[in-house]
């Protein structure tokens, strides 16, 4: 039996990136999952694991929306029967100066990657509670949650805050069987990090295309960029019955890059 036969993962910002390959993860392991985003590219995923011998569905919404937050939850309940699983991975960044930076930046930075975390965590909170068997809560954080970055005030803070929310409910849920871990990726192969390497390259130096983020690799113990696969292997490992006495913790996942 594969690991996580019967289970239902909701995955958000699935459409690409780290989000995609845990959904991936957790489909190879037998659960069914919905992969939810913002855009069409997620029925894409839904599509590769269908064809791939999985069990998914896909749905597009917005993280900071309560009404399609409630929807999401619905809808894995209406395909699945339950939700056992929840990965808050919806995420965005911008790069910019603090005098360059507009409100509008702070507060859709916060919006997803706090915001729609709470929100999603909330709903699914209450999801596992009606059905009594206890769940798994994983909310993707950021090597920014341990020290912020320049040029990036608003999203180290927004990071650093999904911290707290996974500490405050941790204690919260506890003994009602939910566990609620985080996840701080380092430097990842993903869209992401080629917007961070252009745009901070631009304001650090005159660096061409990819040579910033090899600079930064060069620093990495491991001597590499991580993978979506990378990331996903500790998010199925929390999501287990071996991670069931662990609760309240922020892992990370960057090859070495932060040892605190």
């Amino acid at each position: 039996m594969a690991r996580f036969t019967g289970k239902t993962v909701v995955v958000t910002g699935a459409s690409r990136g780290i989000g995609a390959a845990i959904a991936k993860r957790f489909a190879r392991d037998g659960a069914g999952v919905v992969v939810s985003a913002n855009e069409e590219a997620v029925e894409g995923v839904a599509d590769d694991i269908r064809a791939d011998g999985g069990t998914a569905t896909a749905f597009i919404g917005d993280v900071t929306d309560r009404a399609d937050v409630a929807t999401l939850y619905d809808t894995a309940e209406d395909t699945f029967g339950h939700v056992d699983i929840s990965v808050q991975n919806a995420g965005v960044i911008t790069i910019a100066p603090i005098e360059k930076m507009t409100e509008a930046e702070w507060d859709r930075i916060m919006d997803v990657n706090t915001k729609g975390v709470f929100l999603c965590c909330q709903e699914a909170i209450a999801r596992m509670r009606k059905h009594g068997s206890g769940g798994r809560l994983i909310n993707t954080a950021s090597g920014q949650a341990r020290q912020g970055f320049i040029y990036t005030p608003h999203y180290a803070a927004s990071k650093f805050g999904v911290v707290g929310i996974t500490q405050s409910l941790a204690k919260e849920v506890a003994k009602e069987g939910i566990t609620v871990n985080a996840f701080c990726p380092g430097i990842i192969d993903t869209d992401m990090w080629a917007y961070n390497d252009e745009a901070w390259g631009k304001l650090l130096g005159d660096y061409k295309p990819g040579e910033l983020m090899a600079e930064w690799v060069s620093s990495i113990p491991m001597g590499r960029a991580g993978t979506g696969a990378d990331v996903a292997g500790l998010v199925a490992f929390l999501a287990s019955d071996d991670a069931a006495y662990i609760t309240g913790q922020t892992i990370n996942v960057d090859g070495g890059l932060i040892m605190s």
